[in-house]
């Protein structure tokens, strides 16, 4: 045999080991391993430009699904990663990738697509793709989930595992997608807010193993590297306590009449009056909060001095709950100021006309916390989470396969008015993010966001979330309290792409 015959040799069984070796990898029986070829093409507008991608939707990111209907997740992908290109300064291989969940009042969430937000308002994930990030958005169970049996199959803690098993299908598909697995970004708004923090703070926890191999999710890492969190609901042990300390001797409320909690329906106002009975719980669940806030050993930013609070609401918490509020009403002044239109002007004339805003005689604004309250306005009775009816979209989360609602507080349930069962504290402590902070491989950075105008939850909550994370996790933190803005997210979509920029490159 002569050398050529022999070369041809050679090549063609390298070909061949080749051919099978990729043949092996497709057909392992790894149903978690993704067809690059199953996808679409398509153009999206951005601001007067257009973004070509691929579309890989409907994919199944577990082995053994429960409702198909939501664990799924569409990515997107920026299609000049395909041709050797860039986008932003990004690679195929460099690329961040976007993760938003699309959950509202724990309820469930499909799978997220590149159509504009509320009210026709722009997509974050379009936005993404026209920075050069990867989309990948996966849908989740919810508090409301049933099978055709009539059983609960969405209760806690299956969004959160939802959303760990996206993240490692990602990574058991890293050499086929293009996008940095190292640099995952989760966003969510109120829960979806919660459940981005929660992602943020666990990673690798092994309290959730069991119901990630339940499901079949891959065996890989679902640590991540950032999380986008606007106006979480979390921390809901201390929810309830949290509200009443916020809002304890302001008896007038414009409570939501909705069907379930979810911040995509359209509410309807009631007004009305809290009753002496309700005064004399708001009263009792105020006084729990400074132990809890205490409890957690915190400083204060940039001072070595404890961070604690008091009944009257004049320690260091409330300060600094103030001095956020404060801050973000002179950024406001000054960007009405640097307009010097006339209309921004007259805006100016109105905002320092509201009641709780206080000049002095040197000019020095500042605002009347309890006037800014009252203004602000009580959304939710006490109990605001846990009911002492048991009947909050929160309780319902606690449910389990057969049982709607349950209680999550131990006082919920020693004053309940119903007869709901307790929820076991393992599954509680699955939700909350702040258990996990400095026990878990959390994420190195956060960007949180809550509207001074939010009602939703107590300020504080978001605060020592931040904080937590801060000086528990040793995350760096980008916390905000953006003026007027209601319980809301995605509003500020360049400063959130331009803050993803910063920690990425």
């Amino acid at each position: 045999m002569n050398l050529l015959s022999k070369a041809i040799l050679s090549a063609t069984a390298a070909l061949a080991l080749t051919a099978t070796s990729c043949q092996s990898a497709k057909f392992t029986g790894d149903t978690l391993r993704m067809d690059m070829n199953a996808y679409t093409e398509g153009t999206v507008s951005y601001k007067g430009s257009e973004i070509a991608y691929r579309a890989y939707e409907g994919i199944v990111y577990v082995a053994s699904p429960v409702d198909t209907d939501y664990q799924t997740m569409n990515i997107y992908i920026p299609s000049a990663y395909f041709e050797g290109g860039e986008v932003n300064g990004y690679t195929a291989k460099t690329a961040p990738i976007f993760f938003p969940n699309t959950v509202g009042g724990y309820m469930p969430g499909k799978a997220g697509t590149l159509a504009p937000g509320m009210g026709g308002s722009e997509s974050a994930s379009v936005a993404a793709l026209a920075n050069g990030l990867v989309v990948a958005s996966p849908g989740a169970r919810g508090r409301t989930t049933q099978n055709a049996n009539g059983t609960f199959t969405g209760k806690a803690p299956a969004c959160i595992v939802d959303l760990k098993a996206a993240v490692r299908y990602l990574r058991h598909n890293k050499d086929l997608l293009p996008g940095d697995t190292e640099k995952i970004i989760s966003n969510g708004t109120s829960a979806g807010g919660s459940l981005s923090a929660l992602l943020a703070a666990s990673g690798n926890s092994k309290d959730y193993e069991p119901y990630l191999k339940a499901i079949g999710a891959a065996s890989e890492r679902d640590d991540i590297f950032a999380a986008s969190v606007y106006c979480p609901i979390t921390n809901l042990e201390n929810a309830n306590t949290a509200y009443e300390w916020q809002f304890e001797n302001h008896n007038d409320y414009q409570k939501m009449d909705i069907t379930m909690l979810d911040y995509h329906v359209e509410r309807k106002l009631t007004k009305g009056s809290l009753t002496e009975e309700e005064i004399a719980l708001s009263h009792e669940l105020a006084k729990q909060f400074p132990e809890y806030v205490n409890s957690l050993a915190l400083s204060v930013p940039k001072n070595n001095t404890k961070l604690t609070e008091n009944d009257s609401k004049t320690g260091e918490l409330n300060s600094l709950i103030m001095n956020y509020i404060e801050d973000s009403l002179k950024n406001k002044i000054s960007e009405l100021e640097k307009d010097g239109t006339a209309d921004s002007e007259k805006k100016k004339a109105e905002l320092l006309a509201r009641p709780y805003i206080k000049t002095d005689s040197n000019g020095k604004i500042s605002i009347d916390q309890f006037a800014f309250m009252e203004y602000i306005g009580r959304q939710k009775l006490p109990g605001a989470f846990d009911s002492l009816n048991a009947n909050t979209g929160e309780n319902s989360l606690f449910g389990d396969e057969t049982t709607d609602f349950k209680h999550f507080t131990e006082y919920a349930l020693k004053n309940s008015k119903t007869n709901a069962p307790m929820a076991d504290s393992k599954i509680v402590k699955l939700m909350n993010a702040m258990n996990y902070l400095g026990n878990a491989q959390s994420a190195r950075y956060w960007r949180i966001r809550h509207g001074t105008s939010d009602r939703d939850t107590a300020f504080a909550i978001p605060v020592l979330l931040a904080l937590s994370a801060e000086q528990k996790a040793g995350a760096t933190v980008d916390f905000y309290m953006p003026w007027d803005v209601p319980h809301s997210g995605d509003y500020d979509l360049e400063e959130l792409f331009a803050w993803v920029n910063t920690i990425c490159k």
